[in-house]
């Protein structure tokens, strides 16, 4: 799964602990994200036994312009 393995490398990254986590919007709007959660879905015989839920909040303050991409 490639979401799996770009998470692995930010986390054996020593830079990651001073890392801000976003998500960016559609409309390129970049918000943080607050809470990472793990829920299990209660329909019976549905495909997807569980679901990964990112809470995004305002971003606490602009960042600069990103200069590259790890």
């Amino acid at each position: 799964m490639e979401i799996a393995r770009r998470i692995d490398k930010f986390f054996m990254s020593p830079v990651s602990g001073n890392a801000r986590v976003q998500i960016q919007l559609p409309d390129g709007q970049l918000m943080d994200i607050k809470e990472i959660n793990l829920l299990e879905n209660r329909l019976v015989g549905d495909r997807e036994t569980h679901r990964l839920v990112l809470v995004a909040e305002p971003e606490r303050a602009r960042m600069n312009k990103i200069i590259g991409k790890l």
